[in-house]
């Protein structure tokens, strides 16, 4: 079934557009134009956080951090061993990942571990790219509260995660 709803959705927008008399080339013309405009604007604040990212994680930074925190995050019921992919999930995806599979190679698929990384890295968002992707896009000028609400959503969610892969 789901195989097919994407050419039926394309098929009805065809119908809805002729139907209508809208000029479906030129406005798909017309929106990758504007696109165009939007990653023009939006390069400069990826760019700056694909820097910070990997400047974070070649200084050792995250590895300290990651050493620091592992002790009271453990107190939460956070195992020690996703502390890392715990703070690498806000700032890179592919990154997560790779330290996903990682950790799966490391402790087995099926231990607490695993489970608990699998949840984390597949629940949660990457917090700073999104924010500099869409906090850019709309001008957003107020943010003193955005990311730090963030972190802590996402703080909160891994917490509940690995309470869940306890009990499962």
């Amino acid at each position: 079934m789901s195989v097919f709803i994407l050419p039926v959705l394309l098929l009805v927008l065809i119908v809805v557009s002729v139907a209508k008399r809208v000029k479906v080339y030129d406005c798909f013309l017309g929106g990758a134009k504007d696109s165009l405009s939007l990653v023009k604007s939006v390069f400069p604040y990826i760019a700056a956080i694909f820097v910070c990212i990997q400047l974070f994680r070649e200084s050792g930074a995250a590895d300290w951090l990651a050493k620091v925190l592992a002790k009271p995050l453990s107190y939460l019921g956070i195992p020690a061993e996703i502390t890392q992919l715990m703070m690498l999930v806000p700032l890179s995806g592919g990154g997560a990942i790779a330290l996903l599979e990682d950790i799966i190679a490391r402790y087995g698929v099926d231990s607490y571990i695993a489970r608990c990384a699998a949840c984390v890295s597949g629940a949660s968002e990457t917090v700073f790219y999104i924010s500099a992707v869409y906090l850019s896009a709309c001008k957003a000028k107020k943010l003193r509260y955005a990311i730090p609400v963030s972190l802590f959503c996402t703080l909160l969610g891994t917490t509940a995660a690995c309470l869940l892969c306890r009990f499962m």
